[in-house]
């Protein structure tokens, strides 16, 4: 396998590393975080300036052409710089399947705004009985000639106070936990009839809880064909999860970077906490879970740019690493920085809530163990 970046990725990495570095140090993240959308709008539109959200669309719809290794390149760098604009929510989830079901009108009049930086979206999937499991959906659509009429409740919606339009997945046929049967419909946030409860989440991110409730949506609102959207939501998941455990894999080095530079300038009993042999092996060990979580994600990740059988397989590797040798990272790291280590001023604290939410969402390590068993 060839783990060198090719002359374009490489750009693209040196462009993010140079915008983190002189532009989004930590307190500016804190004033984003702090602000009414917990986002700044004017660097979202700075990343659609710099390509960064055409990244994983197709060159025919005006995209980067990127797959999952450009993903990767993105997203280790934002949790690097622990980055709250909503990339996740609008780029890889909602774009995810705007990409994989919408038609060239709906591209036309979803995708390209999205890829502009010109709206902001979200994907609806989670419901408060599916945990995990994506092919549970009690959110009902019921076709009144040409229109849907949708109901249900839908939680932990990324993005959702601030999306201008909803990507809603919702049961056209089958039982409640049924594969196929799912259908994706694309919703106004101001329509009649949808209520959401926006909050911010532990990590600095911003979600919401939704209410549907006799929501009307024409025909041209469908996404795909009709009952047939599990297939794409299973992807977009898969790669969002790739996603998010490429930032952690960049969250996981920075702490343990961090760590090791504190333990050289802390001085107790007369000298640095990094000469206590017993605190070096700790940091040992956090290196160690930093380079084998690297190294299963690139492994992961192509593997998924590729398409071969253990694409699936791959993800869930991933994900339970994450799930627990993140976890080590993160504890060590503020263990070892002491008492200020779970202080708001100190952003170790931050990166370790973000690392820690990044272990909970899309499953846990638990539930993938048990994934990758079955």
């Amino acid at each position: 396998m060839n783990f060198e970046l090719n002359e374009i990725q490489a750009m693209l990495a040196d462009s993010i590393d140079k915008f983190i570095d002189n532009e989004y140090d930590f307190e500016t993240r804190q004033k984003y975080a702090a602000s009414k959308q917990g986002y700044s709008p004017e660097v979202w539109q700075t990343f659609a300036e710099l390509g960064w959200t055409v990244v994983p669309f197709a060159e025919a719809d005006g995209g980067f052409d990127g797959g999952p290794i450009e993903i990767m390149v993105v997203m280790e760098r934002f949790g690097r710089g622990l980055v709250v604009e909503p990339y996740v929510a609008n780029i890889l989830l909602a774009g995810g399947i705007l990409k994989r079901l919408a038609n060239s009108a709906q591209k036309a009049r979803w995708l390209q705004p999205l890829m502009g930086g010109e709206q902001q979206f979200a994907l609806a999937f989670i419901e408060p009985q599916s945990r995990y499991d994506i092919s549970d959906v009690a959110c009902a659509a019921t076709k009144k000639g040409d229109n849907w009429v949708l109901n249900g409740r839908k939680t932990y919606v990324l993005n959702a106070g601030n999306a201008d339009t909803l990507l809603v997945t919702a049961r056209t046929s089958g039982a409640q936990a049924d594969d196929d049967g799912i259908s994706v419909f694309a919703v106004d946030a101001s329509a009649d009839g949808v209520s959401i409860a926006a909050y911010p989440t532990v990590d600095g991110q911003q979600a919401g809880d939704m209410q549907l409730t006799d929501v009307a949506v024409d025909g041209s609102a469908l996404l795909g064909a009709e009952g047939a959207a599990y297939a794409a939501l299973d992807a977009t998941v898969d790669e969002a999860t790739l996603g998010v455990c490429a930032e952690a894999v960049g969250i996981m080095r920075l702490l343990t970077d961090k760590t090791v530079e504190y333990s050289k300038s802390r001085v107790q009993f007369g000298v640095p906490i990094g000469s206590f042999q017993a605190l070096q092996h700790r940091m040992v060990d956090m290196l160690t879970a930093c380079e084998q979580a690297r190294s299963l994600l690139m492994w992961a990740t192509m593997v998924n740019a590729d398409g071969g059988e253990e694409a699936k397989q791959a993800v869930s590797s991933i994900k339970y690493l994450i799930g627990t040798a993140g976890r080590k990272v993160g504890e060590e790291a503020v263990q070892l920085h002491g008492g200020m280590g779970v202080t708001w001023e100190l952003d170790v604290a931050h990166y370790f809530k973000r690392l820690t939410t990044i272990g909970q969402i899309f499953g846990n390590a638990d539930w993938h163990l048990d994934k990758l068993a079955r």
